[in-house]
């Protein structure tokens, strides 16, 4: 529902936000769940290590969201990064996920210099350096 639609849309918001956490909450909870051979099994089966996929959960699913915004200020196309390397991108969110420096990452991206200051704290600096810029580049 569009805020223009919804005659409360600060309460709109808040029940969203709400729905959102108990969603998270029963994610977490079916998570601990399961026991440890059957979420070591399916930590191997995303190739990921069984305490990064705890983690990930713990963070939600919202825990990379910095990551399509940083591509954009540095002139990447997500969706030309994830064509021909789906597991690069995948991995790129992994680590942005398991970021400690969210408020540095946030306010540099809100602020538009994150592509000036990326280098200091994000964990995808050198595999963004590396990337050929005009293979991801916007069209």
């Amino acid at each position: 529902m569009s805020t223009a639609s919804s005659p409360y849309p600060i309460v709109q918001d808040l029940i969203e936000s709400f729905a959102s956490w108990l969603k998270h909450r029963r994610e977490m909870a079916e998570m601990r769940q399961l026991d440890r051979f059957d979420f070591d099994r399916i930590a191997n089966d995303l190739r990921i290590a069984p305490d990064d996929l705890e983690e990930l959960v713990r963070n939600g699913q919202h825990a990379a969201d910095e990551l399509p915004k940083m591509l954009e200020q540095l002139g990447i196309s997500a969706e030309g990064l994830g064509r021909p390397q789906p597991l690069l991108l995948r991995d790129m969110e992994r680590v942005c996920s398991l970021c400690h420096n969210k408020g540095e990452c946030d306010r540099d991206l809100a602020d538009g210099t994150a592509a000036e200051n990326y280098h200091g704290y994000c964990g995808n600096a050198a595999t963004l350096e590396s990337l050929d810029r005009t293979e991801v580049a916007p069209r």
